[in-house]
């Protein structure tokens, strides 16, 4: 997905950072390697969109622990991990220069290389936002495909265009209740900042299954054995103790087993709760039952992944969080995990969309695509934790700049779509 550029001023140099004295590491970073060779960058690129820019370059250092930039006048430095070849730049002024800088800088004593530096020109008159656009061009009604599996079927409510369903009558309540001015935050990422995101394994078809042993669910769990091996990833890593979701596709019979708060143990493992689906041709889980999530979906088929992303076009809706909910649920849901009787929280299952008329032009790479997919699928609320709070994998292929545009995307830009009845009593 490409920016909407406007012609720039370039004058690309190398020198010492004017001004700017050299910056202490905090503890704990490691010495430089030996051998470093701390090489200006090369190739420096700037596209500017409105008030945004993305400035790219080519690295050509070797042995560094970071880079630096800084964006003269009137903005800091900021630091990004080695690597890094590209940088969002915000709240520019049309009309106004500006010199970015970038520098390669080595572990304690604190060592950095020269500068390259690329000054340009903001636009004094911005252009007029594009409409809002469907996702790039591609097939709709096509059920994406992970480990030669479809991931349910196209008609499946995952995988349903919602872009021109009706709004919900109680939207505005529900979307308050949320938050109008908290915005979009997405819980997964490359990894350079945490081991964030709920990961998933595609096993072979002859991957032998293991004793499961239920901990708290079990009446409303699918019984094992499942096809867990003793490797498997689990949300957060070994020592989590957070929800600890194992997700597991099996080639061949296209199922995936999903289990929450899972634990090694013996030969198999233990887990609060777990679901088995056909993804070729799912069966509706019995009324009020739970899942591997409190609104007794699957979770694979909600989660955000970077090829997808990186490829402009994410077909199906994304799972979100919410910090309260109301004690009912909303097909496809099939489980709620609240007591409060408030109508205007959100029911488990919920579905959201992004406004028609919210500008997308704005947004490059991976946030466009997950914002075009949130105009035309929409977001399921999955969960109880942090208010728009949207379901990913773990992938060191997410560019980590570019989801951060989604922290600028506020509640207010959405609105609930029009869903069946509330349930509100267990079975």
């Amino acid at each position: 997905m490409s920016l909407r550029s406007h012609p720039v001023t370039l004058a690309l140099c190398a020198g010492a950072f004017a001004g700017a004295g050299l910056i202490a590491l905090p503890a704990g970073d490691a010495p430089q390697a030996a051998g470093a060779r701390l090489t200006a960058p090369a190739a420096l690129r700037v596209q500017v969109s409105g008030t945004t820019a993305v400035l790219t370059w080519r690295d050509r250092a070797r042995g560094e622990r970071r880079h630096e930039v800084r964006t003269a006048p009137a903005t800091r430095m900021r630091r990004v991990p080695a690597g890094t070849r590209r940088v969002r730049l915000t709240g520019l002024r049309p009309g106004r220069s500006y010199t970015a800088q970038v520098r390669a800088c080595g572990g304690a004593p604190v060592r950095c290389g020269r500068q390259a530096s690329l000054r340009f020109t903001v636009p004094r008159r911005v252009a007029a936002p594009t409409p809002a656009t469907p996702p790039a061009p591609g097939p709709t009604g096509v059920a994406p495909v992970v480990g030669g599996c479809p991931v349910l079927p196209s008609t499946d409510a995952w995988n349903r265009d919602i872009s021109a369903e009706p709004v919900d009558p109680r939207s505005d309540a529900y979307v308050d209740s949320i938050g109008l001015g908290d915005t979009l935050h997405a819980d997964f990422g490359s990894g350079r900042h945490g081991d964030y995101g709920i990961p998933f394994s595609v096993v072979p078809a002859d991957q032998p299954r293991v004793p499961i042993r239920f901990t708290a669910y079990g009446d409303e769990s699918d019984p094992g054995p499942y096809p867990v091996p003793p490797g498997a990833r689990v949300e957060g890593g070994n020592d989590s103790d957070g929800d600890r979701h194992v997700l597991i596709l099996r080639q061949g019979e296209c199922r995936l087993y999903e289990l929450y708060r899972a634990f090694r143990r013996g030969d198999g493992w233990d887990a609060e709760s777990g679901a088995v689906y056909d993804l070729r041709d799912p069966q509706e889980r019995p009324a009020g039952w739970t899942s591997a999530d409190a609104a007794g979906l699957p979770i694979l088929p909600g989660l955000a992944r970077a090829d997808e992303a990186s490829a402009g076009a994410i077909r199906h809706a994304l799972r979100f969080t919410v910090s309260r909910t109301q004690a009912g649920y909303v097909a496809p849901a099939r489980h709620f995990a609240s007591s409060s009787t408030d109508p205007a929280l959100p029911p488990m299952g919920l579905r959201l969309r992004l406004k028609a008329s919210y500008d997308r032009g704005r947004f490059t790479g991976q946030a466009r695509a997950i914002l075009d997919a949130l105009a035309t699928y929409g977001m399921i609320v999955a969960d109880n934790g942090s208010d728009w709070f949207i379901s990913g994998t773990p992938d060191p292929a997410w560019d980590d700049d570019d989801l951060d545009q989604l922290k600028t995307v506020p509640g207010r830009a959405f609105e609930v779509v029009r869903s069946g009845p509330v349930v509100t009593r267990r079975p």
